[in-house]
């Protein structure tokens, strides 16, 4: 069987690296043979993905970050077309990454290639009626968050819940020992720092960020780098008092940390799996903002918030992103308060909406047993 997966960024990356581990363990148990091409990351690599594209050259975001980059987008879209082609994949699998990857399904439709979709790109935050073209030109979707199975049955598309990926990577995650010693960080409570994984997410958020720092002398600043991109983003910070720089180990600083400003997105629910309380932050050009405040369709942006239905943590957006701001609302969490009791009782509640399925296993599995009987039906 040949599969072919596109992922774009860096959490995608991830989640696209434990699906292929989910089906080759799958393909092992049935002694089927299987061969992997991808667009993703290192992480899907190292899982044995034939890596045909890295993520970080493709990393725009923005409604005007992408505008500015067209051609180059289009370039990487009739490479990946003509790819698909050349490799004829039994199954086209996209990961989230909506602008590209949407194209992707219409072509395959187009060529009739069977497509999954695994991790559905928000349509529920804006232009909701992007979901006919994914019911026109998906074979079949998996869902990682419990409220997208109710959006879709809006459009008469059964999708498949298939649990939360990110619980599966917090699970498997084993603490380094002595990893405060071995990062410099002494007995001070540590406040985490997770300002993104692109480049634009990192300019426009860290320095606000750090700002916080000679506010907070009892504590101590861990910014969670990336290796994706150049050291150079992280100079400044690496300059400042307080402030420790550690690459790659994102998880063990949650792991340690007593509170967290965190840039919007997957970070936000991986630190509140981790019961760490936090701020939700983001900021972006003023164009890109304008156009996304005419078109955002839900009352929140961070994925714990939307998945609880209510604002159980501040979302600090735009000019509310200011060092008075984030002074103020992480003053609110870093001592024993309501506010802060509160993020702590919301975190039980997500865990039990999102449920206890593994989701890689449960997608590999459901995904070969669709491929198998759509075979037979055909023979």
């Amino acid at each position: 069987m040949k599969f072919y997966i596109i992922a774009g960024e860096r959490s995608g990356d991830l989640h696209g690296a434990n699906l292929i581990k989910a089906l080759k363990k799958e393909a092992t148990a049935t002694a089927d043979e299987i061969h992997i091409r991808c667009w993703g990351g290192d992480e899907m690599q190292k899982a044995g993905g034939d890596l045909v594209v890295h993520y970080r050259e493709m990393a725009f975001m923005g409604f005007w970050e992408v505008f500015t980059n067209l051609t180059t987008i289009r370039k990487f879209i009739q490479h990946c077309k003509k790819d698909i082609l050349e490799f004829q994949p039994d199954v086209l699998i996209l990961i989230d990454y909506a602008g590209f990857n949407m194209r992707m399904a219409r072509f395959a439709k187009q060529h009739n290639i069977l497509t999954y979709y695994y991790i559905s790109p928000k349509l529920w935050a804006w232009n909701q009626g992007r979901a006919k073209k994914i019911k026109a030109n998906v074979d079949k979707m998996f869902v990682i968050l419990p409220f997208e199975k109710e959006f879709y049955l809006k459009f008469d598309y059964q999708v498949e819940y298939v649990g939360n990926p990110l619980l599966d990577a917090i699970r498997d995650f084993k603490p380094q020992k002595g990893f405060r010693q071995q990062f410099g960080l002494d007995e001070r409570p540590v406040i985490a720092v997770l300002p993104g994984s692109r480049k634009q997410e990192v300019s426009n958020m860290l320095k606000t960020m750090l700002g916080l720092s000679t506010f907070f002398p009892d504590y101590q600043f861990a910014v969670a780098a990336v290796n994706n991109l150049p050291d150079d983003m992280y100079k400044d910070a690496r300059q400042q008092e307080n402030v420790h720089v550690i690459e790659g180990k994102t998880y063990d600083i949650l792991h340690q940390a007593h509170a967290a400003v965190v840039t919007s997105g997957t970070a936000t629910l991986e630190t509140a799996l981790f019961e760490v309380p936090q701020l939700i932050c983001y900021k972006t050009s003023f164009i890109s903002y304008q156009i996304a405040k005419s078109l955002i369709k839900v009352p929140y942006i961070g994925l714990v918030n939307l998945i609880a239905d209510e604002e159980i943590v501040p979302e600090l957006i735009q000019s509310d992103f200011n060092t008075s701001s984030l002074q103020s609302e992480l003053r609110k969490i870093v001592a024993d308060t309501p506010e802060r009791k509160a993020q702590h009782n919301a975190y039980q509640r997500i865990k039990k909406l999102l449920g206890n399925e593994r989701a890689s296993e449960k997608t590999a599995r459901l995904m070969m047993q669709n491929l198998k009987e759509g075979k037979a039906v055909k023979q």
